[in-house]
């Protein structure tokens, strides 16, 4: 039978008191809320914290609302509460399109959105579909609260920004008027990570060339979890199939998948463009084009 190494185990009633609690444990804490990640990750010793700083109690970091002009996201709101959310819905259905295509309901109802983006798996959803809409992390350590944009909050495979004694504590998503989003994924079967998944924001000028766009990709090696060359290509364009194809390419020939058990190269580059130019097609109906 797998088990975690010893651990202490802390609960943290408040942002405060789970700062302190970071604070007095060092770069040897870890911080829990789902658990879906790291735990089974400690039954394997892959991971061997210290300390276990359980945050599952701070319903201060649950809510979703309308914030002037963002939506903000509490880190501890539950995949299925994003999913579920009416405003989530009308300012950017990329995220229902993503949460109901990641993990199965029971994982859904646990895990949360700050769980996803800190654990920055490379197969993972919403850093995709976050890095796409422009979002901003929120983070807060005893000194203060600084943002980052979500495109810089990943370092690496499994690494981020937040810093030893640091807490995400909200995702900000601008709210933009006239745009339009959507996420495509295509996996083994239901629940299971991404092969490749691709999410696309676009706002359209009057004239129907594309003012701005965002494309998200992950499993697919992409720096950032986003496709920079592709919206590069894309912007000042006609909203077309034609100009869409070409983002399409320009974002596989940029990432850098590796082979694995859910397919070769060559496939997950396939996949990383056609997605491509799917979430382009669909996001463009969406914003009236």
């Amino acid at each position: 039978m797998q088990v975690p190494a010893h651990f202490e185990y802390e609960r943290a009633t408040s942002v405060e008191h789970a700062l302190n609690l970071l604070a007095r444990w060092g770069e040897e804490a870890r911080v829990v809320a789902g658990g879906h990640s790291l735990i089974p990750m400690m039954k394997l010793r892959l991971a061997r914290p210290e300390a276990l700083i359980d945050i599952n109690d701070l319903a201060e970091l649950a809510y979703i609302r309308l914030d002037g002009d963002h939506l903000a996201i509490g880190a501890l709101t539950r995949h299925a509460d994003l999913l579920d959310s009416p405003v989530v819905g009308e300012h950017y259905p990329i995220f229902h399109d993503a949460e109901r295509l990641i993990a199965d309901p029971l994982v859904r109802n646990r895990g949360t959105v700050g769980g996803s983006l800190c654990q920055a798996d490379p197969s993972e959803d919403l850093s995709a579909a976050f890095g796409a809409v422009g979002a901003i992390a929120v983070i807060r350590g005893q000194s203060g609260e600084r943002t980052v944009a979500v495109r810089d909050f990943h370092v690496g495979p499994y690494e981020t920004v937040v810093g030893p004694g640091e807490l995400l504590t909200e995702v900000r998503v601008p709210v933009r008027p006239g745009g339009g989003s959507a996420y495509e994924k295509v996996e083994r079967r239901v629940g299971d990570w991404a092969v490749a998944a691709a999410g696309a924001a676009i706002w359209l000028a009057a004239d129907g060339t594309v003012q701005d766009v965002g494309i998200g990709l992950t499993a697919v090696g992409a720096e950032h979890f986003v496709a920079a060359e592709a919206e590069d290509a894309l912007r000042g364009q006609p909203a077309s199939d034609e100009s869409f194809a070409l983002a399409g390419r320009v974002a596989a020939e940029h990432c850098r998948p590796v082979a694995d058990q859910r397919g070769p190269v060559d496939y997950k580059r396939h996949l990383a463009g056609e997605l491509t130019v799917r979430a382009l097609r669909r996001a463009t109906v969406r914003a009236g084009g």
